[in-house]
């Protein structure tokens, strides 16, 4: 503004005012313009224009100081006054153009371009500068509103002036750049103006001349410009030419010029040679140009060479889509008849076709309808149905509508195809694609002479048409021999289609179909075959065929050429044809990795075909994938359940993996089917294979059952196929197999034929030698056949050194061992001479050598030798060699090859016991630990017996129990039950050793294997008494004996004792034992006589003593059993036994002081440990109870816990005596049986029983915790003891427990009904208990009796109790305990039906003396007090109480003086609880409790004596803390209701005293402890007052 403020100041200078006022004026208002007074100086401009109307200065001033002010409409009059005044004139232009500039007002905007305009003359001749800038300003508004002419005119005008100044030809050049720049976007205008193109033209032109060097990449860069821009003119089409010459001369390796022009030709559709070169040459330029390839494609459509346009155009496609690209691939290809990528080209087409070239749509759309008819199928049919209406007037074509037809015929809707060829032949009957569409429809009809009649009509019509004739080829070619017998006819059609339409492939694959079936022209047909796939690489029919008869004439090359041209164009899962083939060749050829692979391929295009898993089951198969082959094969039979050959395979691979039972199963599946000789033969080999599986597990019964069965199946395939020589040695193995069992296990069902016995029969059962004798036969057979094979030689001369063996030869056989022996001998040479490099031929001829009967050492010893030489890695002929050598007593030799043989195979068990015998033989301490090293190895006889013998001679040691020797060899190893697993596989082979069966009765005896051992020991003594050996005989007796009185055969065992010579200790103590236990005690004492006179030592004379004195404690002689007692103490070596003895008779007679001097005695030898310890703790317990200190036996109890953590036997005796004695404890007890549980089995057994008493004592019930409870665990132990009548009487009381819960909580009883089973239960069990166990066993029976009518009560089936009771007393008139049990509940009854009336003084004396019957009964006493207190008879309820305390005290029974001093207690407190508190029943009451606290801690009694304080003194300081001692207690052992009436009370007490404050802590606790009860009644008591 300042300047145009001195250029106006200039002005006003220049001129002379012809008026002072004017002058004056203006001078004013450019000082005020200068200090920016705008409004002043506006106020002397109007007063210049007063003076002075057209004042051009004052004009400007004006326009610019309204400016000033945001007055733009005021300032633009101003400048256009100024502007009319003086047009020439620049101030005003300049002052309008600066306003223009400012304000964004559209007119303003509109006027800017035509001031800039007018700014450009002026400025032209006065400031160049000036000129340029605004030209910029100018074009730039011309360029955003695409005012391209004026856009150029103004560009042009800058050029001129910069022309005429002389500017340097390189600014010119960049006005010239920048000129083509801006207008070359007027070709991207829908309306071009042709003005501006050709100054557009001429800018590049001007360009390129200006521009240097030449050629050079500014250059190129302008001339591709120039090009494009000559490719967006139509009708620039000459200079576009000779524009791209141009550029490719100066830049042959240039492409876009000539992609320009392919262009072009393109889009024009001009193919001329032109053209043509145009797309070579941008091909070699640029291979992969997708324009090139187009072009080319194109070209080769429209001459014919349909392959080579779909290949280009397809290759040309990839590259840039094109929908005419798209028309003309569909095109090719539906020429070329593939028909499907036709549809799927027009689709791309489709998608890609702009908009507005309608024609090309249309064309796309009918093209892609008759390909989807053309390809077939269901799936096209309905896609070229939706096709069809979205091609305009689509009915009104009745080509189209042909192809509609068609496509219904397609979906097999026949009826809708014949009604459009119907209307079709009406409207149309010329038409050659109705008749088509109607023969085809007939011919769906099965009416093909109809369907001819319409075929050649069509052909007659168009006879150019080779698909009509060859409709009409095919249509004979399929009418079959029965029609047509000569299909000459079809061979011209389909010749004649071929000629018409050489690009038909179906007419070539029907011909190929002709010349191989017809002609038997193989070569002419596959000529046929090969030139249809060539047509139609889709064709799989014809590919295969082609492909099978190349394979046919030997020509793999070929074939392979055409399978691997289709392989490497499939996409995945396509082509299977060509895979499956493929593959094939390479399994034919041993290439198994390859045909794996293509098979695979093969399956991935059809998942379902059998034959083709098969085959990759094969392939699979020989590279040695069995895995893989056998799910290959389970995939086919699948697929193809009857095929057998995929169960075989199957098989097979189960067989070769060792799963011999799966293949077992497999040929079983087949041989129920049909006779297949490979499945049978498999199916012995699998079964031979189990049995010698089983043998080495001595389960000989189960392998002679699989060797009989492989022998049936191997007989039928002999049947089948007696030529197959493998089939005869198979039944030879399998006939040998049996020498490994014992002689009477081995006897064979045999085929009658394959015995040579009576054909009449089917079968005969023989022995182990003519079982061998046919395994002899059968190897014979099989050399007859094949004589020249040694493997055969080798299996006749083991079975002759097999028969030899033998105790007892076959019938007729005449024989001798030693003439078998030479056989096997001369078998084995034989077998050397064929095949002297086999190691085995040669140890096994050693071996035959080394036998009794030859004995030539010599030749064994080179045998084993040259074994060695031949396999030096030969562990079984190194064993033989050190066998050998240890026979002959050469110890370091022996030990030498035995050490070798481990070396080179350290599993195998022969070479240990060579070193166990060794180690025996030289009195090794590693002799026992090398026998059980063997028989973890194996099962070897000889290592069986060794480690046996020497577990039984260290068990029969009885000095080394405590070595450290002992500890690892019996028990770390758990010697006695592997010796006893592994010696009764011994004694299952080999049962003539009477030697292993009293070892085996002898470890039957440890583990507590009664029978067993019994078994045992009287097959010894059978064995031995046809033998001459008395001393063994007598061992074995006194053995037998011993088993006879443990299994309690008495009677027995005393003979069997007696016909032994009774000169040894053991068989008189035997003796004297058994006569005991048959209750023989004079017998027994006299036995016990004899053998102290022969006992030698000190120890076995205490012994003895020991139980003299046990048997005159029997006969009730206790003095005289004391003394034998203290004499065995007197002994110089005094055993704990007799002490035990000693304090057990003291404690059974309640004689304490001989219990605790004797136990003192005992607990002076010192420590103990395992079963010591634990009588030892039972008696410490019992002396304890017996003096009357009952806490101080669960202390005992848990002191030897502590003391022996890991006994369980001791767990399970803490968890008997607390329920007895503490039963406080009774949840530690549960929880002591439970640990006893988990540490044995045997003694978990019992302790279950004691954890389940626990939990009755501490009432666990399934209410309280639903998983540990007295049921379950009461259920847990009658699962593991079910022949122990106390676990079902625990199970009783279980049931009672939960029935009663069930009633105290008020729901219904789940188990009732079972008291009478469970009852008759433990009367059966109790039948089976021993004699000693007896007494106790009765005792529990009455037990449950009393329980069972209980229970009957309890749940008010008062009537079956009473019957139950009789019933018992039926059988048993006397029984004064189910006497009593009738009496309550006839008074149960009575009272019932009374009312509650007081009973009759006879009823009452009639319970009494039912009481007094079973005096020791205290439940009985607490029944009749009840009674009596139920009368009213108080003082009679106290005597019976007082009564049953002092038979508890008696008897000793610690909870029963409890239970009684509670029960008397509480009933002295009912008198005082009811408002009586008399003297005489405090005291009671005081008395009573006073004594349960001096026995034990119980809340019960602090209960009573609490209520006892409330009722005498209720509102009393004593009264609160007595209460609160049982309230606020920490411990968990207080009982609940015990705290709930306590705190009831207490509630009582507080409110009685109004103290809120100690009310509300007692509220509070009985918030955190969930006692709902009280809170309920405190809301009563707090309602109630208020």
């Amino acid at each position: 503004m300042h300047h145009y403020y001195l250029v106006a100041t200039a002005r006003i200078c220049s001129f002379k005012m012809s008026s002072k006022e004017v002058k004056t004026a203006l001078k004013s208002a450019r000082e005020a313009i200068k200090n920016k007074e705008f409004k002043e100086a506006l106020k002397h401009c109007k007063a210049v224009l007063k003076l002075e109307k057209n004042n051009y200065n004052a004009w400007v001033f004006i326009g610019l100081a309204a400016s000033e002010l945001e007055q733009p409409d005021q300032s633009q009059m101003a400048y256009k006054k100024a502007v009319e005044l003086e047009p020439e004139q620049l101030l005003a232009w300049q002052g309008l153009s600066n306003l223009y500039e400012k304000t964004d007002q559209w007119d303003f905007q509109v006027e800017l371009p035509n001031v800039y305009q007018k700014l450009v003359e002026l400025y032209a001749s006065s400031d160049k500068n000036k000129c340029y800038e605004t030209i910029r300003k100018l074009s730039d508004i011309y360029q955003s509103d695409k005012e391209y002419l004026k856009l150029a005119k103004v560009w042009l005008q800058l050029l001129q002036l910069k022309e005429e100044e002389a500017v340097d030809k390189k600014e010119l050049l960049q006005l010239w750049q920048q000129m083509t720049k801006l207008l070359s976007d007027c070709l991207n205008e829908e309306e071009k103006d042709y003005e501006t193109q050709q100054h557009l033209i001429t800018a590049f032109e001007k360009t390129m001349v200006l521009m240097d060097p030449i050629p050079g990449e500014e250059h190129k860069k302008v001339s591709a410009d120039y090009v494009k821009c000559l490719s967006k003119l139509p009708q620039e089409e000459v200079k576009m030419k000779e524009a791209c010459e141009s550029m490719l001369s100066l830049y042959p390796n240039d492409s876009y010029p000539l992609e320009v022009l392919c262009s072009h030709y393109l889009n024009t559709g001009v193919h001329t040679e032109d053209a043509v070169s145009s797309f070579s040459r941008l091909l070699d330029l640029a291979p992969s140009s997708g324009l090139g390839h187009l072009g080319l494609g194109t070209k080769a459509l429209q001459e014919g060479r349909y392959k080579d346009a779909i290949k280009d155009l397809a290759q040309g496609l990839k590259k840039m889509s094109s929908s005419t690209g798209w028309c003309n691939l569909a095109e090719a290809q539906f020429k070329m008849q593939r028909y499907s990528d036709s549809a799927v080209s027009c689709s791309q087409g489709l998608k890609v076709c702009a908009s507005e070239d309608k024609e090309l749509k249309v064309k796309l759309l009918k093209l892609k309808l008759e390909a989807l008819v053309r390809s077939g199928g269901e799936k096209a049919a309905d896609q070229a149905l939706e096709t069809f209406p979205l091609i305009q007037d689509a009915e009104k074509d009745p080509v189209l509508v042909t192809l509609k037809g068609r496509a219904y015929l397609n979906k097999g809707q026949i009826d809708h195809a014949l009604k459009v060829s119907s209307e079709l032949v009406a409207s149309n009957p010329n038409l050659a694609q109705g008749l088509v569409l109607r023969g085809l429809a007939q011919l769906a009809q099965g009416q093909q002479q109809l369907a001819e009649e319409s075929f050649l009509k069509a052909a007659s019509q168009s006879p150019d048409c080779g698909e009509y004739y060859f409709l009409l080829g095919k249509l004979y070619w399929d009418m079959g021999e029965e029609t047509r017998k000569d299909r000459s006819k079809a061979h011209t059609h389909l010749l004649k289609a071929a000629k018409l339409d050489p690009n038909l492939g179906c007419a070539f694959r029907y011909l190929g179909h002709y010349y191989r079936e017809m002609a038997n022209d193989r070569a002419r047909a596959r000529g046929c075959y090969k030139k249809a796939f060539e047509l139609d690489n889709d064709d799989a029919e014809s590919g295969a065929a082609s492909v099978d008869l190349c394979m046919e004439q030997d020509d793999m090359d070929t074939a392979l050429a055409i399978l691997q041209s289709v392989i490497e164009k499939a996409t995945p899962g396509s082509a299977k044809w060509a895979w499956m083939r493929r593959g094939l060749y390479h399994l034919k050829v041993g290439e198994h990795q390859q045909a794996t692979a293509d098979l695979q391929a093969a399956l991935r295009a059809d998942p379902e075909d059998w034959v083709c898993w098969e085959c990759l089951g094969e392939a699979y198969l020989n590279r040695r994938s069995f895995t893989a082959a056998l799910k290959a094969f389970g995939k086919a039979h699948q697929l193809q359940p009857s095929s057998i050959y995929s169960v075989y395979q199957a098989a097979a691979i189960k067989q070769t993996l060792g799963k011999f039972k799966e293949a077992v199963a497999e040929y079983l599946q087949i041989t129920a089917q049909q006779d297949y000789v490979p499945a049978l033969k498999g199916l012995g080999e699998c079964q031979l294979s189990l049995a010698k599986s089983l043998m080495e597990e001595c389960r000989d019964g189960g392998a002679i059952d699989l060797i009989q069965q492989a022998i049936q199946n191997l007989f039928r395939a002999v049947e089948l196929r007696p030529d197959l020589s493998c089939l005869w040695k198979l039944l030879g193995d399998a006939c040998t197999a049996v020498s490994n069992v014992s002689p009477n296990r081995a006897q064979v069902l045999m085929p009658a034929l394959l015995a040579g016995l009576d054909p009449n029969t089917k079968s005969h059962t023989l022995t182990q030698a003519q079982t061998l004798k046919v395994g002899e036969r059968c190897y014979a057979r099989a050399l007859k056949l094949m004589s020249e094979v040694p493997s055969l030689w080798y299996d006749l001369g083991l079975n002759y050194f097999r028969q030899s063996s033998l105790p007892c030869p076959a019938e007729g056989d005449q024989n001798s061992p030693s003439l078998l022996l030479e056989k096997a001998q001369q078998c084995l040479k034989k077998a050397i001479m064929m095949d002297s490099g086999n190691h085995s031929n040669w140890n096994a001829l050693g071996v035959i050598s080394m036998r009794e009967g030859l004995e030539n050492f010599a030749l064994a010893q080179h045998c084993f030798i040259k074994s060695i030489d031949v396999e030096p890695n030969n562990v079984v002929a190194w064993t033989n060699l050190g066998t050998l050598y240890l026979k002959k007593d050469n110890i370091e030799l022996a030990h030498n090859a035995f050490k070798i043989a481990q070396s080179l195979e350290p599993l195998y068990v022969n070479c240990w016991i060579g070193q166990a015998l060794i180690a025996e033989k030289v009195g090794s301490y590693d002799t026992m630990d090398l026998f059980r090293h063997t028989t973890e190895l194996s099962t070897h006889m000889e290592g069986v017996k060794g480690y046996a013998y020497w577990v039984c001679s260290t068990l029969l040691d009885k000095s080394n129990r405590d070595s450290e020797l002992y500890r690892y060899n019996i028990v770390q190893m758990n010697a006695i039950s592997a010796a006893h697993v592994a010696l009764n596989k011994y004694t299952e082979r080999i049962q003539s050793d009477p030697v292993a069966f009293i070892m085996l009765g002898y470890l039957n005896e440890h583990l507590q294997l009664k029978r067993q051992a019994l078994r045992a020991y009287q097959r010894a003594v059978e064995l031995l008494q046809s033998k001459s050996s008395t001393e063994e005989l007598a061992f074995a007796l006194g053995n037998y004996g011993r088993a006879l009185c443990t299994s309690g055969q008495l009677d027995e065992a005393v003979s069997v004792y007696n016909s032994t010579p009774l000169q040894e200790l053991s068989d008189l103590t035997g003796l004297a034992l058994a006569c005991c236990r048959a209750g023989l005690i004079g017998e027994s004492v006299n036995a016990y006589e004899r053998a102290l006179a022969v006992a030698s030592t000190e120890k076995d004379k205490a012994y003895i003593l020991t139980a003299l004195a046990l048997l005159q404690h029997r006969q009730g002689n206790i003095d005289s059993a004391k003394t034998l007692l203290f004499k065995c103490s007197m002994l110089k070596e005094p055993i704990s036994e007799s002490l035990l003895c000693l304090c057990a008779l003291g404690l059974v007679h309640s004689d304490a002081t001989l219990a605790s001097a004797a136990l003192t005695e005992l607990l002076k030898q010192g420590s103990a440990s395992g079963d010591v310890v634990e009588q030892r703790c039972l008696l410490t317990c019992a002396l304890l109870a017996l003096q009357g200190n009952y806490s101080a036996v669960q202390r005992e109890a848990s002191r030897a816990v502590h003391s022996n953590p890991g006994n369980p036997s001791l767990w399970a005796l803490l968890s008997r005596v607390v329920p007895q004695y503490y039963p406080r404890k009774a949840n530690g007890g549960a929880m002591a049986g439970h640990v006893a549980c988990l540490s044995s089995m045997t003694q978990g057994k019992r302790a279950l029983l004691y954890s389940g008493v626990n939990q009755l004592a501490n009432g666990r019930h399934s209410g309280e915790d639903k998983h540990r409870n007295a049921l379950r665990t009461m259920q847990r132990a009658v699962l593991l003891c079910p022949d122990d009548p106390a676990t079902w009487a625990g199970l009783m009381a279980a049931c009672h427990t939960e029935n009663t819960s069930c009633y105290l909580s008020g729901s219904a009883p789940c188990r009732q009904g079972l008291e009478q089973i469970l009852m008759s239960v433990v009367s059966e069990k109790v039948r089976n208990v021993e004699e000693i166990e007896r007494p106790l066993a009765q005792s529990l029976e009455g037990w449950v009796l009393q329980q069972s009518v209980t229970g009957l009560m309890l749940g008010g089936q008062v009537e079956q109790a009473e019957a139950l009771c009789s019933q018992v007393l039926s059988v048993s008139p006397e029984h004064p305990a189910v006497l009593l049990s009738l009496r309550q509940v006839q008074c149960h009854r009575l009272l019932a039906s009374s009312g509650g009336t007081v009973l009759p003084e006879s009823v009452l004396e009639q319970l009494n003396n039912a009481v007094i019957m079973n005096p020791t009964n205290l439940g009985a006493w607490h029944w009749l007090a009840e009674v009596y207190r139920s009368q009213g008879l108080l003082v009679q309820a106290v005597m019976a109480y007082r009564q049953s305390l002092q038979l508890a005290s008696q008897l000793g029974l610690h909870s029963s003086q409890v239970a009684s001093l509670l029960r008397l207690a509480l009933l002295a407190l009912g008198p005082c609880m009811a408002g009586v508190p008399r003297k005489d029943w405090t005291d009671l009451i005081l008395e009573a409790t006073t004594e349960v606290l001096k026995l034990g801690s119980s809340p019960m009694a602090l209960l009573f004596q609490a209520l006892l304080q409330y009722v005498t003194k209720m509102a009393a300081r004593e009264t609160r803390r007595l209460l609160e001692r049982l309230v606020y207690v920490p411990s968990q052992e207080f009982p609940v209701t015990v705290v709930q009436v306590a705190s009831w009370y207490l509630l009582r007490h507080l409110h009685t005293k109004n103290d809120q404050e100690l009310m509300n802590v007692l509220l509070q606790h009985a918030k955190m402890n969930g006692d709902h009860r009280l809170l309920n009644f405190y809301s009563l008591v707090a309602s109630s007052s208020s």
